[in-house]
């Protein structure tokens, strides 16, 4: 509990001091984690009560939400491997040092968000190459975000 509490007061100060500024400027916001991430790893995986997620969420961030999630989904030992190359000769973090069982658990939980919320939420196949995810992110930005000739209006 103490852990989501920290990750709450965290994403707090960033939508008050980072993304509600940028929003309030009409510029996109584009986050690595939001919460989501809360839901998956401290809800679903780490037992916090869904009940204190859904206060701490009102508090921190309110009605503010993604008009678009992009969850790149791909086996875990993929996804494990990646993060070993990617991180080198370093120590995995507290999370990534979890047991496989915790990471499969991770995975089902961001395909249920997903799968909950299919207005908001594009489950991307990631286990391509780089270009072949790419190209799929840039089609659900496109498709979801970006207007369609015929519903552009000149003025």
């Amino acid at each position: 509990k103490a852990e989501t509490l920290l990750f709450a007061a965290a994403r707090d100060d960033h939508v008050r001091t980072v993304i509600q500024p940028a929003l309030n400027r009409g510029a996109w916001v584009l986050c690595d984690r939001f919460a989501d991430s809360t839901r998956a790893y401290q809800g679903s995986l780490g037992r916090v009560p869904m009940g204190l997620i859904n206060a701490m969420q009102r508090v921190t961030i309110g009605d503010l939400k993604p008009d678009l999630t992009l969850i790149l989904d791909l086996p875990v030992e993929i996804g494990l491997q990646r993060a070993a190359v990617r991180r080198g000769s370093g120590t995995p973090d507290r999370f990534e040092g979890e047991k496989l069982s915790f990471h499969q658990g991770l995975r089902e939980a961001y395909r249920k968000i997903a799968e909950d919320d299919p207005g908001r939420c594009v489950l991307i196949d990631a286990n391509s190459d780089p270009d072949t995810v790419a190209g799929r992110v840039w089609a659900a930005l496109r498709d979801r975000l970006l207007p369609t000739p015929a519903s552009v209006v000149s003025l």
